[in-house]
């Protein structure tokens, strides 16, 4: 494997996963989110269907390296019973995505045909 550089990482993605019994609590978490980070993170829109390499419903949550431990921990503290997708953007979205990831909470399998495996 290359050794890479922190610096690399130009950002990161968390993916909060929900189905249509959990929209509510994915809902009441984004709001919690988007209060408590304004000017850390941007939130992407909620999906209520799979999108990309996700397996499940979702919305994205995109910072800088500089907050992911604010935002990890957070997450890592406050996710309930959702499931946490997190990696970082290198420009090699297949690693990035398939070896270089993160869960909080349960690890679902991810469609990586979608990136081009």
């Amino acid at each position: 494997m290359t050794d890479l550089s922190m610096a690399s990482v130009a950002s990161w993605h968390a993916h909060v996963y929900f189905d249509a019994g959990s929209r509510d609590a994915a809902f009441a978490l984004r709001e919690r989110i988007a209060a408590r980070f304004d000017g850390k993170m941007e939130l992407g829109r909620f999906h209520e269907r799979p999108v990309g390499p996700h397996p499940q419903w979702s919305y994205q949550i995109a910072f800088a390296p500089l907050h992911f431990a604010e935002i990890a921990t957070w997450l890592a503290l406050h996710h309930g019973a959702l499931d946490v997708f997190m990696h970082p953007n290198t420009g090699d979205s297949l690693r990035d995505h398939r070896d270089c990831a993160l869960w909080i909470g349960r690890s679902h399998v991810l469609n990586l045909l979608a990136l081009g495996a």
